[in-house]
C-alpha cells in the first residue's frame, strides 16, 4: 500500500518569534488546503523560555533570571507550562482534525502523534513507553498541576524511560487543524531551569527541584553513549515515518511564505501585548 506523503521541514536554530510564527503559519496553510500535513524539527537561537498560552508571567516567571541567562522569551499558542528550550530537539506536527488516522479526542490524537516519538526513542535504543495514569487520584492530579515547570508531571500518554519523563508536548486545535509541538531533551541544566520560575520560598524551590529529578530526565543522562542532535534528528524522523505510517518529503517555503512568517513573528510573537498580557 502506498504510504501517505507528508511535508518535512528542518528549520534549524531560529528565533523564538520565528519558531512560533512558522508553527502558526503552517496551521493556517494546512487549514486552507494549501499544504499537506507537516512534521517540522527546529532549534532555538538564543536558548529560550517558552510559556503556555494561559500562564501569567508576573505570577509565575522570574524575568530577571531569564534576562541574566540571556534567554529568549515567548508565549506559545498552545497550553501547558514553562519549557526551557536549550539542548533539545523541538518538533511540531500539523495535521487536520479530519485526517482519517486522527482520533477525535485530544488525548487519543496525542497518543497517535506521540507514537512517532516513541518509535524515535526505540531507534536510539532506548526503552520508552507510554505512562497512563491508572487511578482516579492520578487522573485528577493531572488536572491540577502543582508547578509551572512543564517537565514536572507526566500527563496522559506521556513518554517515559525508566519511569521518568523524556519528552514534553502540548497541543492546540484551531481552524480544524491539530498543532502539537514538544521538546525532546538531549541534555538539561536543572539549576538554570529552576532559576526561571517564582516560588513562595527557597524551601519550596528545593523540594520541587528534588522531586523533578525523580520525574524527568534527558536522553544523555540515560543513554549508554552520547547522542548528538544530528543522530536524534535521523532517529526521530524515521520514528515519525514508522509510527504514523507515512513518508516524509522535504518541504520548502516559498519567498512569499517566508515573508508572511517573518511579518507574523514581528506583529505577534515579538509584541509585549502577546507575550506578557494574559
Amino acid at each position: 500500500m502506498e504510504k501517505e506523503i507528508w511535508g518535512f521541514i528542518d528549520s534549524g536554530d531560529k528565533s523564538p518569534s520565528f519558531n512560533m510564527a512558522l508553527d502558526e503559519a503552517l496551521l493556517d496553510w494546512h487549514s486552507a488546503g494549501k499544504i499537506p500535513p507537516v512534521i517540522r524539527f527546529y532549534g532555538w537561537n538564543p536558548a529560550t523560555l517558552s510559556i503556555g498560552y494561559f500562564q501569567k508571567v508576573e505570577k509565575e516567571i522570574n524575568m530577571e533570571a531569564v534576562k541574566e541567562h540571556g534567554l529568549g522569551f515567548v508565549r506559545r499558542p498552545t497550553g501547558g507550562r514553562g519549557v526551557l528550550h536549550d539542548q533539545e530537539l523541538t518538533y511540531s506536527v500539523i495535521v487536520s482534525e479530519e485526517h482519517p488516522e486522527m482520533p477525535k479526542t485530544v488525548t487519543e490524537a496525542y497518543r497517535v502523534i506521540s507514537e512517532g516519538i516513541l518509535k524515535g526513542f526505540h531507534q536510539l535504543g532506548l526503552e520508552a513507553y507510554f505512562a497512563v495514569p491508572k487511578t482516579a487520584e492520578e487522573r485528577e492530579s493531572l488536572k491540577n498541576p502543582r508547578s509551572a515547570v512543564c517537565f514536572d508531571a507526566p500527563s496522559w500518554y506521556e513518554l517515559v524511560v525508566e519511569g521518568r519523563k523524556v519528552a514534553g508536548s502540548a497541543q492546540t486545535r484551531q481552524k480544524g487543524v491539530i498543532l502539537q509541538h514538544g521538546s525532546i531533551l538531549l541534555d538539561l541544566d536543572e539549576d538554570k531551569l529552576f532559576s526561571l520560575f517564582n516560588y513562595p520560598n527557597d524551601r519550596v524551590k528545593e523540594r520541587m527541584q528534588k522531586a523533578f529529578k525523580s520525574k524527568a530526565v534527558a536522553i544523555n543522562d540515560i543513554s549508554p553513549r552520547k547522542i548528538s542532535l544530528e543522530e536524534a534528528k535521523v532517529a526521530f524522523k524515521k520514528g515519525f515515518e514508522e509510527g504514523l505510517n507515512i513518508e516524509l518529503k522535504p518541504f520548502e517555503l516559498s519567498e512569499e511564505q517566508l515573508e508572511y512568517v517573518l511579518q507574523l513573528a514581528k506583529d505577534r510573537y515579538e509584541s509585549d501585548e502577546w507575550n506578557y498580557k494574559r
